[in-house]
Parts: C-alpha cells; structure tokens; sequence
C-alpha cells in the first residue's frame, strides 16, 4: 500500500508544481488542510475521493492524472506500481 501512496504523492506534487500552485493554495481553494496536502504528496495519507476530486479540478487535471503508473491487476488481485519518470 506505500508504495501506490507515494507513486500518488510524487503525481500529486509534480501537478501542483507544474501547475504553479503552493500547498496553502491547493488547501485553501481545495478547502482541505495544508498539513492535509503534505502528507498526501509524501505517501503517509490516503485520499478519499472526495479530496482526490477537489485537488484535480483545482490543478485543473483530471483524476486519472493523479493515479499514472498505479494499476489493479485483477488476477493477481494486488497493484501493479511503476517507477515515476
């Protein structure tokens, strides 16, 4: 499971900087705790959808964008998590 999480938090911070946006930014337009942030973008938090939702429309991205390189594999019922680029 840590390992998808920081897969999801190295997406995370990529996008937020990318798009040009602070962590007390994301929070404050995404109306979720900085601290909140942070702990996403260092894989020690899990986000439930409704934040995953809140901070793609904010950096103007798409969920699946935060999930690149994470995958269900069905038939080996666990995930398949590929190295960031």
């Amino acid at each position: 499971m840590r390992e998808r999480l920081q897969r999801f938090g190295t997406n995370l911070k990529a996008i937020r900087e990318q798009a040009d946006v602070t962590q007390e930014e994301l929070s404050f337009q995404a109306k979720l705790n900085r601290t909140t942030i942070s702990l996403y973008e260092r894989g020690l938090r899990e986000p439930g959808i409704d934040a995953i939702l809140k901070m793609a429309a904010v950096l103007e991205t798409t969920p699946e964008a935060l999930f690149e390189g994470i995958e269900w594999q069905p038939k080996k019922q666990r995930f398949r998590v590929a190295k960031p680029r």
